[in-house]
Parts: structure tokens; C-alpha cells; sequence
């Protein structure tokens, strides 16, 4: 999993309006990139003054779907051969169920405006969670 202190490996994906966006899109402002298994999946941080980009290998209609029914203020993002992931280390090999499985591990990167990665929360559970990253966004200063 990428390290705290590391610059943020710049992505460029699909969203769910159809055009693509980059990492790069946002420099100059804080960026909480979160990565999630698949839409419908509970865990989402919906208050933040910082840009949010959610990432999982749903497709960008799939993620419309989503982001309509439940009202979102953050912006969804389609990895499908989930190659981001696997920079951000997120795309691994886990035991779920007694059962090795690779999947997405739920996870939350708080990035600097300058693009390093300052807060990583690897293996994120939801409850609590959005205050954690709140409290990371805060100490950026």
C-alpha cells in the first residue's frame, strides 16, 4: 500500500457523468481518494471540504445509478481493470470468509494539496470513519 509521506499516483478514470478526471484536476486543494469494493456498499464520507473521488470497478452507469438514488456530493470514479487500485495497493489478495479472495480492500487516502499522500487508513470499517478523516483533513492545515 502506498506510504504517508509519498507523492499520490496520478489517475485519470472515467466518472459517472462519462468524462474522465484526474488526480492532477485537483492540485491546489485537498483530496480524499477512497477506494471501495462496489456501489451500494456502505461506508460513504459525505461531508468534507475537500474534493472527494470514490474508486471501485463499477462502471460510470453504474455509478450514476448510485450517485442519483442516494444523492451523493462526491464524485465516483470507474477503475475496471482496476490498475489505480493497484498502484494505491488497494487491488489484494485477502481472506474473506475463510476463502482467499483478491478483491478491493476499503481503504482512504487524505492527500495533501500538493499531491502527497499525508494520511492513509488501510482496511477502513465504516462507523466512525468519516470523523477520522475530518480530523486528517483538519491537521493539513
Amino acid at each position: 500500500m502506498i506510504q504517508e509521506g509519498k507523492p499520490a499516483p496520478a489517475f485519470a478514470l472515467e466518472h459517472a457523468g462519462g468524462e474522465k478526471i484526474k488526480l492532477s484536476d485537483f492540485r491546489g486543494r485537498p483530496a480524499v481518494t477512497y477506494f471501495y469494493p462496489e456501489d451500494d456498499a456502505p461506508g460513504r464520507l459525505a461531508k468534507s471540504g475537500a474534493v472527494v473521488p470514490g474508486v471501485s470497478p463499477d462502471g460510470p452507469e453504474v455509478h450514476q445509478g448510485f450517485q442519483d438514488r442516494d444523492k451523493l456530493k462526491f464524485t465516483l470514479v470507474s477503475d475496471p481493470d482496476k490498475a489505480v487500485a493497484a498502484k494505491y495497493g488497494t487491488w489484494a489478495e485477502m481472506v474473506m470468509y475463510g476463502k482467499r479472495v483478491t478483491s478491493m480492500i476499503r481503504s482512504t487516502f487524505v492527500i495533501h494539496a500538493r499531491g502527497v499522500v499525508r494520511r492513509v487508513f488501510p482496511r477502513v470499517r465504516v462507523d466512525g470513519h468519516a470523523e477520522q478523516v475530518l480530523a486528517a483533513l483538519a491537521a493539513l492545515g
